[in-house]
């Protein structure tokens, strides 16, 4: 056998590391946040490209029609994407839409050579198996001022707008507004029997959808302002014992929002969101998102007239700190491959 060349060797090398890279790569995207964690995305890979596509059985065609959800949650498992092969030392070079013959490819990943990571980008990639969903009120301890601008620098660098909710009226009418969505929904069948098909009973084996573990069993009121929390026990005795005499505060209410309200704007805000999490984790703030006003046409209008200086609003969220985190679950790799 002819003993390969030195310039082989290097390619051989080269090619066999951008396979372990995009192996990791979407082994990383797994954890990305998904609404009622349905990881809704299917993955390709070959050579050293990596394909993100969306996975319309997984879609909530009742709560989420247009799939803005869907594609948010896509867009997290993106950035995870990229976030993973900057730290490997590559650069991941992105088409968002590429082909609008296939609208379900929502982008390509070519994995090139790039540089050694920087300080931050490794700060952010640590944190994607460590960061949970809150679904429960916060401790008192406010979210520092620093903290909350540098999660606005984030978004903003996937232009994405991070909107801190400073004053207690606007923070009125998003939690009232999310308690009305929540009261609409739980009287419609179709919203009730899609949310059931997400909820997992105690000792369930799905890699999917919420876990029993992962909300309390009996949500408490939080103050000043309190958020509705969806009901994935559905009178069932499921979830964990809620600590109200610690977590029971509202936290920091924000909303992001997006220049642009098309799929591609969808797709950034779903980016811009993972970013400004794994910042979040770093740090040790919690975040609860609360998506049922936005699922509802006239509401999510609303909102945007009158809170979002015209600007589409992508998100609810509170942030936090708290005690104890809740459990996750994700499913294999090998699941998601094509």
């Amino acid at each position: 056998m002819t003993e390969p060349q030195g310039e082989e060797i290097v390619n051989a090398q080269t090619s066999e590391g951008i396979a372990q890279a995009a192996k990791a790569a979407v082994e990383a995207a797994l954890w990305a946040p998904s609404i009622h964690n349905t990881q809704p995305w299917t993955f390709g890979v070959s050579g050293d490209e990596i394909c993100l596509r969306a996975d319309p059985d997984r879609k909530l065609r009742v709560s989420d029609p247009t799939g803005r959800q869907m594609t948010i949650s896509c867009g997290a498992a993106l950035f995870n994407v990229r976030i993973t092969l900057q730290v490997l030392g590559y650069e991941p070079e992105v088409r968002r839409f590429p082909d609008p013959e296939r609208p379900l490819l929502l982008a390509t990943v070519r994995v090139r050579p790039g540089r050694e990571p920087g300080e931050h980008t490794r700060l952010l990639h640590a944190e994607i198996e460590r960061r949970r969903t809150h679904r429960s009120g916060f401790t008192a301890l406010p979210v520092p001022d620093p903290l909350m601008d540098a999660l606005v620098a984030e978004a903003a660098s996937e232009d994405g707008h991070l909107m801190p909710i400073g004053s207690d009226a606007a923070a009125r009418v998003l939690a009232a507004l999310t308690g009305a969505a929540q009261d609409v929904q739980s009287q419609n069948r179709l919203f009730v029997l899609e949310l059931m098909r997400w909820a997992r009973p105690p000792g369930s084996s799905r890699r999917d959808g919420v876990p029993a573990a992962g909300y309390p069993t009996d949500p408490r009121r939080m103050y000043p302002q309190h958020f509705a929390q969806r009901d994935y026990a559905r009178g069932h005795e499921w979830g964990m014992a809620p600590d109200e005499q610690v977590s029971a505060s509202t936290g920091l209410v924000a909303l992001l929002t997006s220049a642009g309200d098309g799929r591609e704007d969808w797709l950034r805000a779903g980016e811009a969101l993972q970013r400004m999490l794994l910042h979040a984790s770093a740090y040790g703030l919690s975040v609860a998102f609360h998506t049922q006003a936005l699922e509802m046409p006239e509401l999510r209008e609303f909102i945007r007239r009158h809170l979002c200086s015209g600007e589409p609003p992508q998100m609810i969220m509170r942030l936090g700190f708290v005690i104890d985190e809740s459990q996750s679950v994700r499913r294999a790799a090998s699941d998601v491959l094509e």
